[in-house]
This record gives C-alpha cells, structure tokens and sequence, in this order.
C-alpha cells in the first residue's frame, strides 16, 4: 500500500495519564480551594476583621469566600468557550496555572491594619474571585478528560478519578494545617503558619503542569474538529438549543453542593465554636485573648485540630464512597443510583439534629454519614453532567450547569446555615431543614431528566 493511501490512527492517551491527569489537576484545585476555605474559618476573621463581633467576622469571611462562587459561572463561560473551540488540554492548563498563582499569592497578603485595612481584605477579594473564575473552568475539562477517553462501559468508573481529587486535596489541605497547629505556637500559626499551604499549591502546581502538558486531545473532541463541527459561540448554542439541561443539571447538583459545603464549612465552625461563655472566656483567657460575649452563639465546644483530625476521618469515607459509586452508576444507571443516594440525603437532614448537637461521638458518626453519602452523590456527576450535552457544546453546558448550581447551592450554604444556627441560639434543625429541602430539589430534577448510560459520548455531535 502506498503512503498516500495509509490511514493515520489519531492519538489517544494511556489509561494511566488520563486517570492521573484527571486525578492530580482536581487535587491541586481542590487543595488550594479547601486551603482557603479552612483558613476562612481558623484564621481569616482575625486577620481581616479584627474589629468586628465574632459571629460577624466569621460571617464576613464567608462572604468572601461566597466571591469565588460568583466567578465561577463566568470561569465556566470563559474557560467552556475555549474549551470546547480550541480544545480541552491547553484550557486545563489554563485553569491549573490561574488557580495555583491566586493561591500562592494569598499566602503573601498582610493582615488588615494601617495602611492595609482596606487594601488586605480587597486584595484577599481579587484573589479569591481568581481562584473562582479557574475551578469555573477546571471541573468540567477534567471531568470530560476522564469520560471522553473512557472506554464503553466504564465512564462513571473513569469518572470517579476527577472526582477523587476533592477528597485528596481537602486531606492534603487540612493534614497541614493539623500539623501546623499543633507543631506551632497560636502566635506563630497566625503569624505566618497558616501561609505555608498557600506556598505549598505551588509545588503541586508544577506536578499539575507537568502531567497535564503530555496529553493529547480526546477522540470526541478530534471528531468535532474534523467534521468542522466547532461552534462560534459554545455558550449562546447551549443556551438556546441546550438549556433544559444545563437547568436540570443545575439541580441535580444542588444537593451534593449543599450538602459538601454543610459538612466541610459549616461543621468546622459550629464543631470549633465554644460550647458556652465559660469554656469561650476560659479558652481565649488561655490564648491570651479578650473574650467578646456579644452575639455568641454555642457550637460543640471541640478543639480546632481535634476537629480538623474528625473532618480528615470523615473524608477518607467521602474518597472510598466516590470510587465505589462509580460501578454501581454504571450497574443501575446514573439516574436512579442518584435518586436512591437523594432520598438517603434527605433523610440525613431530617436527622441532623441527632448527629449535630449531642456531642464529639455523635459528630463524628455524622461526619462519616454525611461524607458517605457526599462521595455516592458526587462520583457519578463527572459523567452524568457531560453525558447531558453533544460534544460540541459539552466543556460550556456542563460546566455551567456545575457552576451555576455552585450559585445557589454552594455560594449560600455556609453562611445560611450559620445564619440558621444562630437564629437557633445553638440549635442546628434549621440547617437540616435546609438541607433537606436541597435534597427534594435536587429529586424532582432527577425525576424530569432522562438516564444517559448508553449515549455514545463520541458519536453524540449536533
């Protein structure tokens, strides 16, 4: 046979670079998101709001930290556009390097006096719309790296390996700050320790690139580009040919992002917070502090790296649960595994009180549920979401479906729940109530929208 007549196979990526590139880049996203987040709590509000009543300073935090979930409809637009023209490796560079270098520099602000008292939080606002704006667009490539290139059969298995990233970074995250906290004074972790995490996603950054840099692009997306199928503007086409599923995908989210955000955020700050105003005044008179009654709402009274050390236990269950979702979606169908996992997600908020109020026992065993329940309902996602849209538009439709339900179930959980829980004087049954109404929203989404087991993610180009 001649030259001229020999057919050229498009390249494919090894099963091992497409799970560990999937894998690594979602662990540096995440990392560096649950880095901020746990410093949110532990440290933010003094250093940024040292004038303000505990409750408000918290509060305040979590409003910046609400920030990156405003820009990250946008990073879905943004980072989707280009993603699904000129496709889907050099985006998730793209992605990785805005995150890490938002990150990195966090861990160079100063604390909000003299001359910084509005310039530190204001940078801190910046940067963490930055880093909004990069996981808008890491999630969805990642998650079509993993299930474009996934053999038939075994999507929601390669699937689960983008989504397995979350519980690597949060345990990479948080083991630091435990380390930290216990290795350092209180005056050294504030100084300067609670930096080193931020300095740390830069290391992890460079792995990141270094991995994601040898990939090629996936068969589904080499097909668009040679039936010249590439649409001018991915977002508009979805938009108007694809919105029944981007908002069906938005609730189908809803419940893990509420529930996620409850057990992380949430349970950290009512877990550390003083179970009265004698343990409160005793604990700051040991930390040298003045103790401020005003406005205190009683938590459990834990100790901040006990507490960190229960939240890392119960996210080892929320890392084994992702992977074991991943076969039994592919066994049962994404969508009635998903509702099965939703009831039992209503229920848990049903439950709440039982587990959040009568002490560390049965917070921990809260914790494992919970985490649980958060790895079966967020392994499936990664190919439940993008198997809802053609290849064309499929970086923009998932990634805004993922990223607008981040708005209305993310964005708002921590600070509604705090706000809930101190309504309740100490009373958390309004945060399972909530919950717990994410949960039937989340079930009539899933009740509306078709299973998408069998479609043919290569073949599916409109």
């Amino acid at each position: 046979m001649s030259q001229a007549n020999q057919t050229v196979a498009p390249k494919e990526n090894t099963r091992g670079r497409v799970l560990f590139a999937s894998m690594i880049g979602t662990t540096v996203e995440f990392f560096d998101f649950y880095a901020y987040a746990t410093a949110s709590v532990l440290v933010f509000p003094t250093l940024f709001f040292p004038n303000a009543t505990p409750i408000n300073a918290i509060l305040s935090s979590f409003a910046i930290f609400g920030v990156a979930f405003v820009a990250r409809p946008l990073g879905s637009i943004i980072f989707g556009h280009y993603g699904d023209r000129l496709g889907r490796k050099g985006t998730l560079v793209a992605s990785l390097l805005l995150m890490g270098i938002a990150t990195f520099l966090m861990g160079f602000l100063p604390a909000a006096q003299g001359h910084w008292t509005v310039l530190a939080p204001l940078a801190l606002v910046i940067l963490r719309f930055a880093q909004g704006l990069a996981l808008g667009g890491e999630w969805s490539g990642a998650a079509l790296l993993a299930t474009e290139n996934a053999p038939k059969n075994k999507r929601a298995i390669y699937g689960t390996f983008p989504q397995l990233g979350a519980p690597v970074g949060f345990i990479l995250s948080n083991l630091i700050f435990v380390v930290l906290q216990t290795t350092l004074t209180a005056e050294q972790f504030l100084a300067w320790g609670w930096r080193v995490p931020f300095y740390f996603s830069a290391v992890m950054v460079i792995i990141g690139l270094w991995v994601r840099l040898k990939l090629v692009e996936s068969l589904s997306f080499q097909k668009v580009l040679n039936e010249k199928k590439v649409v001018k503007s991915p977002f508009s086409v979805t938009m108007k040919h694809h919105w029944r599923p981007t908002l069906a995908g938005t609730f189908i989210m809803l419940a893990t992002y509420v529930l996620f955000y409850l057990m992380t955020s949430f349970t950290l700050t009512y877990g550390t917070t003083a179970s009265s105003v004698e343990q409160g005044q005793a604990t700051a008179k040991a930390a040298g502090k003045t103790f401020n009654a005003e406005g205190f709402v009683p938590g459990l009274g834990i100790d901040r790296p006990t507490f960190l050390t229960m939240l890392i236990i119960g996210v080892v269950f929320f890392g084994i649960f992702t992977m074991v979702s991943g076969p039994l979606a592919e066994k049962y169908g994404r969508r009635k595994f998903l509702i099965w996992v939703t009831i039992g997600i209503l229920i848990f908020g049903l439950a709440w009180t039982l587990f959040f109020g009568p002490g560390q026992a049965a917070a921990m065993a809260g914790l494992i549920v919970g985490f649980t329940l958060m790895g079966l309902t967020f392994g499936p996602m990664a190919s439940y979401l993008p198997e809802l849209f053609p290849s064309n538009v499929r970086y923009t439709g998932s990634a805004v479906a993922y990223n607008l339900s981040s708005v209305i179930g993310a964005a708002p959980a921590s600070f509604v729940a705090i706000a809930l829980w101190s309504a309740g004087n100490g009373s958390t049954t309004g945060v399972g109530i909530y919950l717990a109404i994410a949960a039937v929203l989340t079930l009539v989404a899933l009740f509306l929208t078709r299973d998408t087991k069998d479609v043919d993610m290569e073949e599916f180009v409109e």
